[in-house]
């Protein structure tokens, strides 16, 4: 029986999710702080423009910052076990977007000083880059410790079967891919490095890997296996 072995990041993998997360959190505190000036200095006719523009800006950092945590949870994901940390860890992008945009919504709804249409228009715009914001912000698909360590697991005892028991793939610096042949066509003139199916994932520090589909088919011929049906050719920098 193959030795099952749970998924742990390695510390670059883990410096740099840090370094990714700094970057964030950055971007969500910019966020943040234009948006009480936003609310502090712009709500007004006068000013309708200029707040508009502080919306879109605090939007694009506000999807900066979520982009970047959610790679960072790819490199160094949480553990299911921990429900709070897991969901707080996995959906700040959410959280963040929403505390980007709601204190302002509701004080440009508020503003007694501000008109209809100065609320109709930016009030509207605000409103939908809280909603941009905070879907951006969810993963849909959140990683976990637990799940990389079923997925590499099933992708060795995969692996295994199709490589005469052999647990040696070969990975590029690029794409998500990792390759049973070392002369497939998608790696072909690139620097390639060698291991198993766990270091194809935690060296390359990008999350989910998979099986290239091309060595896969080739592999599965050899043996006289069943074939799937694969595209005959795959973009190089997917893999």
């Amino acid at each position: 029986m193959t030795e099952q072995k749970q998924f742990v990041a390695t510390d670059e993998a883990k410096g740099k999710a840090k370094q990714l997360r700094l970057f964030a959190m950055l971007a969500w505190v910019i966020a943040i702080a234009g948006e009480i000036y936003a609310i502090m200095n712009l709500i007004s006719d006068e000013k309708m423009t200029w707040l508009i523009v502080a919306i879109v800006v605090i939007l694009a950092l506000s999807i900066v910052g979520s982009i970047l945590w959610k790679k960072a949870n790819r490199m160094d994901p949480a553990s299911e076990k921990d429900k709070f940390r897991f969901f707080v860890q996995n959906q700040l992008g959410a959280i963040m977007g929403v505390l980007a945009f709601l204190p302002l919504v509701i004080m440009i709804f508020m503003d007694k000083n501000a008109s209809g249409k100065t609320k109709g228009i930016a009030g509207s715009i605000a409103v939908v880059a809280l909603l941009v914001a905070g879907i951006t912000g969810i993963d849909f698909n959140p990683p976990s410790i637990e799940k990389y360590t079923e997925q590499i697991n099933s992708q060795t005892e995969e692996l295994k079967v199709l490589n005469n028991g052999n647990n040696l793939v070969y990975w590029t610096n690029q794409g998500n891919k990792y390759h049973i042949f070392e002369d497939c066509q998608h790696i072909k003139n690139r620097e390639i490095h060698s291991g198993t199916v766990e270091d194809a994932w935690k060296e390359r520090k990008i999350g989910d890997s998979e099986l290239c589909k091309t060595c896969k088919a080739r592999a599965e011929k050899a043996k006289g296996l069943p074939v799937e049906q694969v595209p005959e050719a795959v973009p190089a920098e997917t893999n």
